[in-house]
């Protein structure tokens, strides 16, 4: 008999972390009975993301979550030290103490489960240090390959040579030769800015160094999707063996209370979508941090009206406190396609296997999102992939119709190939299906240290 184990997912801060985090959790309780979860959760102090909401609804009988495998604990808070993404790092680090003081309690519960080891964020590699002892084996959880895996790989070479080969300003046309991608990246136009700030870019050498310390990276892909990443990841023996186990999604729709303004509004979108021929609107969502200003908000409506395009926009007042990560969870199950998750720009990947895109990207990892899914998937067409929230730019209608003329082309080649991945992204997942294998030899791989 399988002793019973016990797996440690430590997310970084913010709803819709915590609910993908749930859904992998979900994943792996379902394939294996002797499989336990805990969840340690970190919350920023400045605002309510509504994750003690969201965990609170697990608990309801309809949740498909196993309840009784699953447990969540609240770290201590902590505060917020500094700004953007030193801040947000340090903030990170200094949830060590308390991570091991939990796990410290789980371990002298007496419980029967044996912990086998941590999954942790690629950006909370520092909780490596935190394991108890050298049976712990430390595990990676990441979005995508190529943005993630491919950002941590690049850190080094491009921190490093920054005076030599590597762009030194944003307003570099350098490209740069990065192994994971077929094509070689504007770098100045796609990599995260925080690579060409000294102190936080330090933080990237760290995670591509930690990484290759775990024993093994969960990635929410498949292999259809990108293969070519996958294949030369494999080949690389500095890299942890890597398990695509996507798409996980969290398609649920959260119904509002009944009788609500925002529950009636949703009724009243619903209705007027009916009533629209099949794949005519084009849906606009910068995410929960994606606020534009008046000048793009004309542009944007001058488009629109002119090009005669049935929409649905999602517009939202600029957040009060300063963003550090886009972390909102977005909820559009009901008016999009089944399977079709928009999650503030993070999972656009896993999104464009079932829509077709116009890529228009804001902050953080966006832009070499936006990049692969145009240059190296082909589920995209791009609108501006260099385009930044802070650059103070505007964005022409013209570039923006020239983008939703193309999105909403029927027939295209574009059309056809993200109906063909979406096929691919189903079959992945059911027995015998490349992220199921995967799976499994990740289970077998944390069963097998026992």
């Amino acid at each position: 008999m399988k002793k019973a184990t016990e797996l440690i997912f430590i997310p970084i801060p913010g709803i819709g972390h915590i609910v993908s985090t749930v859904e992998i959790a979900k994943l792996l309780l379902s394939r294996d009975d002797n499989l336990f979860i805990t969840i340690l959760i970190m919350k920023f102090p400045f605002h309510a993301d509504g994750t003690d909401d969201y965990i609170e609804s697990l608990a309801d009988p309809s949740s498909t979550l196993k309840t009784q495998r699953v447990k969540f604990v609240n770290l201590p808070q902590e505060q917020f030290q500094g700004h953007g993404a030193t801040g947000f790092f340090t903030f990170i680090d200094s949830h060590k103490s308390h991570v091991k003081d939990a796990v410290t309690k789980i371990t002298e519960s007496g419980s029967a489960t044996r912990i086998a080891g941590f999954v942790i964020d690629m950006f909370r590699t520092g909780m490596i240090d935190v394991r108890m002892n050298s049976d712990f084996l430390p595990m990676c959880s990441t979005p995508l390959v190529r943005p993630y895996l491919g950002s941590c790989s690049t850190s080094k070479p491009f921190v490093m040579n920054r005076t030599r080969t590597a762009p030194t300003s944003r307003t570099s046309d350098a490209e740069l030769v990065v192994p994971n991608f077929v094509n070689p990246l504007p770098a100045a136009r796609v990599l995260p800015g925080v690579l060409f700030e000294k102190e936080a870019s330090n933080f990237f050498l760290n995670f591509a160094e930690r990484y290759r310390e775990t024993k093994g990276i969960l990635v929410n892909t498949f292999m259809e999707l990108e293969s070519y990443a996958l294949q030369y990841l494999s080949a690389d023996g500095k890299v942890p063996p890597v398990f695509p186990v996507g798409p996980i999604l969290n398609v649920k729709s959260h119904d509002d209370k009944v009788g609500s303004e925002k529950l009636n509004q949703k009724s009243d979108i619903l209705k007027w979508l009916d009533d629209q021929p099949p794949l005519s609107v084009v849906f606009l969502c910068f995410g929960s941090m994606g606020s534009i200003g008046e000048d793009q908000m004309k542009q944007i409506a001058y488009t629109l009206e002119q090009g005669g395009f049935r929409f649905l926009w999602s517009l939202r007042q600029p957040p009060e406190e300063e963003a550090i990560f886009p972390s909102d969870y977005a909820d559009y199950s009901t008016i999009l396609p089944e399977g079709f998750l928009d999650r503030d720009g993070w999972d656009w990947e896993v999104s464009g296997m079932v829509c077709q895109l116009a890529t228009w990207p804001f902050y953080v990892e966006q832009q070499v999102n936006a990049f692969e899914l145009v240059n190296e998937l082909k589920l995209a067409v791009e609108i501006d992939i260099g385009y930044r929230k802070d650059s103070g730019v505007v964005v022409s209608s013209q570039d923006i119709k020239k983008g939703i003329k193309e999105v909403m082309e029927q027939d295209s080649e574009l059309r056809k190939r993200v109906k063909e991945m979406s096929h691919m992204s189903k079959k992945a997942l059911v027995d015998d299906g490349s992220s199921y294998s995967s799976l499994g030899r990740f289970i077998d791989q944390i069963q097998s240290s026992s």
